[in-house]
């Protein structure tokens, strides 16, 4: 047998990804919707948390963490967003 093609378990990280976000972004917007001080503050977590992922994997980046290859890369970042996507999700549904 020849080698597995790194893409194509990074499309189905993405995959995955992509479906834990979108349960992020209805929890979140069940909460947002309710309104008041737990609304303020989720909004203002969302946004610097946002902010820190972006800034943690670029200086995963430039350190070099990420790996020197395409394959490798994309799939350290992706793994450090699910982290943050699935750590939310779980906050998120005990807050319920």
């Amino acid at each position: 047998m020849g080698r597995r093609n790194p893409w194509v378990q990074l499309g189905l990280q993405t995959a995955t990804l992509g479906w834990e976000a979108a349960q992020v972004a209805a929890l979140r917007m069940a909460k947002l919707t309710a309104g008041g001080a737990a609304a303020d503050a989720e909004l203002e977590r969302m946004v610097s948390e946002k902010v820190e992922a972006v800034l943690d994997v670029q200086a995963l980046a430039i350190s070099g963490a990420l790996g020197f290859t395409a394959p490798r890369v994309a799939s350290r970042t992706l793994t450090h967003y699910r982290r943050k996507v699935r750590s939310n999700r779980r906050r998120l549904l005990r807050s319920k």
